[in-house]
């Protein structure tokens, strides 16, 4: 259930109407390749929807999408209804690789983005070290990134994308290169964070353990070219969760067998489609 003093917006906060994405032949020589097709998709206000499907289907195609980072060739893509023109700072992305800057300190990599927006650097220094707190890192804003873990940088990245409050957060498989230990401790991090303010999340996973742990939705791409959404689950898994403990839940061995029986397949053509595939081609 939503924190009860938290206000969520109504209607959809993104949708994909219709949404196609094709990129253009780099020789000018064919039609392109056809990364999504007529995709609808939607994330509710407050919803946490994880996005699942075989390697090179368009998972990233469709959080740069959202971003604004590229125009859909067909459809619209909407963020709490209104037509997505560019770049919206209602937006936070996180993405997969670290994005801290090497020379400044975890506070400043933190502070930086309210720096860019005119707040005063006291302010910003202080809101940065509350921050580094709320994701266990109190005491460590003089630190440098080269001498924090990746699970410490992948803290600071998320700090660095929360401070600035977007109403919707954007993630691609932000926890893709973390030791097994490490992801469970960010993954239930995640969720304690997101408890308290209900952000709308679009969060890109190879991991199929983890859509599911997370989610109050998961999506399920075709493989591509001309990807999809091929099935939708609801996870009526209880909350707060602990993706350790959930794991012996009856009901999530039951979401994984459902969910990779709409997959199997689609890993399977993709899985083919490589193999045939002519060395040095991206297919």
């Amino acid at each position: 259930m939503p924190n009860k003093s938290v206000e969520l917006p109504q209607g959809p906060a993104i949708e994909f109407d219709g949404v196609g994405c094709t990129y253009a032949d780099p020789d000018g020589a064919g039609p392109g390749y056809v990364a999504l097709d007529r995709l609808r998709l939607g994330v509710a206000a407050g919803e946490f929807v994880t996005v699942v499907g075989p390697t090179g289907c368009g998972k990233s195609t469709i959080l740069n999408l959202a971003a604004g980072l590229l125009t859909p060739t067909a459809g619209e893509v909407r963020i709490f209804g209104q037509p997505l023109r560019g770049i919206s700072d209602r937006m936070g992305y996180l993405f997969q690789a670290d994005s801290l800057l090497p020379w400044c300190s975890a506070r400043e990599n933190v502070a930086m983005g309210l720096r860019y927006r005119g707040v005063a650097k006291p302010e910003a220094d202080a809101r940065a070290e509350d921050w580094l707190g709320r994701v266990g890192l109190a005491g460590r804003g003089d630190v440098y990134p080269h001498q924090l873990s990746g699970g410490m940088k992948k803290r600071v990245s998320l700090a660095q994308t929360l401070i600035l409050d977007p109403e919707i957060i954007l993630m691609d498989e932000p926890f893709s290169a973390l030791d097994v230990q490490t992801r469970l401790l960010m993954e239930n991090e995640l969720l304690e964070i997101w408890a308290a303010n209900r952000k709308s999340v679009l969060f890109i996973t190879h991991d199929l353990d983890e859509a599911i742990l997370l989610a109050d939705r998961v999506v399920v791409l075709s493989a591509g070219p001309a990807t999809r959404a091929i099935g939708e689950f609801k996870v009526d898994l209880p909350r707060p969760r602990d993706v350790v403990e959930l794991r012996d839940d009856p009901r999530f061995s039951e979401l994984h067998r459902q969910i990779w029986h709409t997959m199997k397949d689609e890993v399977l053509k993709s899985y083919a489609r490589s193999k045939s595939a002519p060395a040095g081609s991206d297919a």
